[in-house]
């Protein structure tokens, strides 16, 4: 299959397009590099020292003989997107390339107007070209379980059933979004629905829990390791108290910690990716995947990382701080996952296992954490 991941460059887009090819499929990509450029803007970098695109591509090829295809550029400028789709004519897009930020969105009017416009826009761009040059072709966008919010009622794969004044429907299940990013995720949601009610493009919304970790099996050396964020701006939150505990700073939950979300290993967003891409939607289907393995609370997050640190030697001491944001902090959480599981997915290793292997592989990069460390505690509030 001839597979085209945008943002091949990031966290989750690098080791997916390492994944896939080494499944036997065809790999392209694209990327402009502002994960990096946005990360610096805030003062971090991340904790591992990971190599230019160009030195990534050679360092892959010579460790598997394998080939990635790239492609630099903007998905924001539709003649390039145009371009390359064009060219590429892929069976599969999956659409990796945003900036996937809360806290970035919320700085001011700026860095709120760039992250919708960026993150929109490219995906219209996106849309239109497959309308244009592939319109049978399946496109895997990533979403946010983070659209849903955290409603006192359980959350469905994208929809629901509703009975109303007598009348009964199907009807997409009500969204939250608690940041601008969220926001854009949504409009995002609305634009695919709609592009698939008026041109039938088939379509898979990954609503994706938090991810953590940094390893993948196809990373056998450190010129392939993936980035790893630990800044309160991309950060999330079980990566951010991992890179507490290796240079002795306190975990941070915020406020009462009870805030709870769905979160998943690097590897297994890996496994469930490939499942619904080789498992693709029928024509013209739109579907929703709700992508998490465990649902836990900041707090049992921050214990679960303490506990593990403390056996290897890490002091692992908790800091409940002022919460930055406006969320509930106690609040139900019960989404639904079924259609990944019933296409095979099973999670790989639990929590306390994948920390085993993100801990002492962070303690590599123990320096270059301590260097950025200014950058972990927030500074950035929803009520600026």
């Amino acid at each position: 299959m001839k597979i085209m991941i945008m943002g091949m460059d990031g966290y989750l887009g690098w080791p997916l397009s390492m994944y896939l090819t080494e499944r036997g499929h065809e790999v392209s990509g694209i990327d402009n590099m502002t994960r990096r450029k946005t990360v610096t803007e805030i003062g971090s970098w991340s904790a591992t020292p990971i190599k230019s695109i160009e030195e990534r591509l050679a360092a892959y090829k010579k460790a598997s003989g394998n080939d990635l295809t790239f492609y630099k550029g903007d998905l924001s400028e539709s003649s390039f997107v145009d371009l390359a789709i064009r060219k590429e004519q892929p069976d599969c897009i999956v659409h990796l390339g945003e900036i996937p930020s809360a806290p970035y969105s919320m700085i001011d009017v700026n860095h709120c107007n760039f992250t919708q416009m960026n993150n929109m826009v490219g995906h219209n761009n996106i849309l239109f070209a497959m309308k244009e040059h592939v319109p049978n072709t399946h496109l895997l966008k990533l979403g946010t379980m983070g659209e849903y919010g955290t409603p006192n009622l359980d959350i469905p794969e994208g929809f629901f059933e509703i009975e109303y004044r007598g009348r009964k429907d199907k009807l997409p299940f009500p969204r939250q979004p608690g940041s601008w990013y969220h926001l854009a995720k949504v409009h995002e949601t609305w634009n695919l629905m709609f592009a698939n009610k008026i041109w039938g493009i088939s379509a898979t919304d990954v609503m994706q829990g938090v991810v953590h970790g940094l390893n993948t099996p196809q990373m056998v050396n450190d010129d392939l390791i993936t980035r790893f964020d630990f800044d309160e701006v991309f950060g999330t939150a079980i990566n951010r108290f991992c890179a507490q505990a290796v240079v002795g700073h306190e975990l941070t939950p915020y406020g009462k910690g009870g805030q709870t979300r769905g979160y998943l290993a690097l590897r297994d967003s890996m496994q469930c990716f490939t499942i619904a891409i080789e498992n693709p939607p029928k024509e013209g289907e739109y579907r929703v995947f709700n992508q998490f393995d465990e649902t836990y609370s900041v707090n049992d997050l921050a214990e679960r990382t303490s506990k593990v640190a403390q056996e290897y030697g890490l002091e692992g001491k908790i800091w409940n701080i002022e919460n930055p944001r406006l969320e509930a902090e106690e609040h139900r959480y019960e989404p639904d996952m079924k259609h990944l599981p019933d296409l095979g997915f099973k999670p790989t290793m639990s929590l306390e296992e994948e920390l085993h292997i993100t801990i002492p592989k962070l303690m590599e990069y123990k320096d270059r954490i301590e260097a950025k460390r200014e950058s972990i505690m927030p500074k950035i509030k929803w009520t600026n």
